[in-house]
This record gives C-alpha cells, structure tokens and sequence, in this order.
C-alpha cells in the first residue's frame, strides 16, 4: 500500500510539473511575440508609417479590428475615449486592421479616432494569435505595460469602463 501511494504521489507530482512546465512555455511564446511586435513596422491609412519601436516604454492598448466586423466598430468611440482620457497618464491606444486600405480609409472619414491606425491587412490575424488570440476572432484587445510587457487579453468587444480598470489595476 505504502509502495503504491508513493506512485500514485510521483504520477500526481509529474503531472503538476509537466502542467505548469506548459504553461510557463506558452507564456514565454506570447513574450517573445510580444518582443517582435516592437521591431514592426505598419502602413497607416493617412500613408504615413506606424512604428511600433516609437511606442515602447509606455502602456499601450493594441487593439485589432477590421470595417466589417460590428463588435469592432461598436467599440471604436469606446478606443477613443480611453485615449482622450488616459493620454495623460502615458497611455497610448493603436489600432490594427485587420483590412484593406481603402474600407479603413472611408471608415475613418465617417468614424474619425484620435488613435493611431496602423494596416496589418489580413496577416494581422496572424499576430493576433501570436499575441494570445487562439481563435483568430475580432475584436482581440492586448494591453502592454510600459516594459512591453502583455499584462492584459480580450478576444470580445470591451467598453470604456472595463479598459479604465484595466489601466488602473496597472
């Protein structure tokens, strides 16, 4: 009996240490992901360029959306709010789209943000996923400390007040 419980223990124990050994490996990938989004570089719609490097060192809230999915452009005054407002704390909002140029282009003439827009076209799914976003969906929302570090997931539509205790519980 004693033999046995031993097992039984060994099994349980390499279990837990095969669990969290995964869990630390799946975080460290989405840390390295983190890491190369800061080396990226996007067109934005305005034909300027949307260089992630420029943002480091300051919270950031990454959110990827595209023109044609509704939850996305719910949220989009909700982005900009968060922006107007939290600006003077050092945060900064981007906007990825997961789109073509031309529906972004006529989407900001109607729907104006104060936030930057980069053009992550559809590979911007991939970086998604990269981030954390297993399922590829929109809207996906990564919150960055000031290390560049993610601190915060969303796959889902977020509001002004979910984000506020987002940026406070930083």
């Amino acid at each position: 009996m004693n033999r046995r419980a031993w097992m039984l223990g060994g099994a349980g124990a390499a279990a837990a240490a095969a669990g969290v050994g995964w869990q630390v490996w799946r975080e460290r990938g989405a840390a390295d992901e983190a890491g190369a989004l800061w080396s990226m570089r996007f067109p934005q719609p305005d034909g300027g360029e949307l260089v992630m490097a420029e943002r480091r060192g300051r919270p950031l809230l990454l959110n990827f959306w595209a023109t044609w999915c509704p939850p996305c452009v719910k949220e989009m005054p909700e982005l900009d709010r968060f922006q107007r407002e939290f600006a003077v704390a050092g945060w900064q909002v981007v906007g990825l789209a997961v789109d073509g140029p031309t529906p972004v282009r006529e989407f900001l003439q109607r729907v104006p943000v104060r936030f930057a827009i980069g053009l992550a076209g559809f590979e911007g799914t991939d970086l998604s996923k990269r981030l954390g976003n297993a399922q590829g969906a929109l809207p996906f929302t990564a919150v960055f400390d000031a290390r560049g570090r993610i601190v915060q997931r969303k796959l889902g539509e977020t509001n002004f007040d979910e984000l506020s205790r987002w940026a406070k519980a930083l």
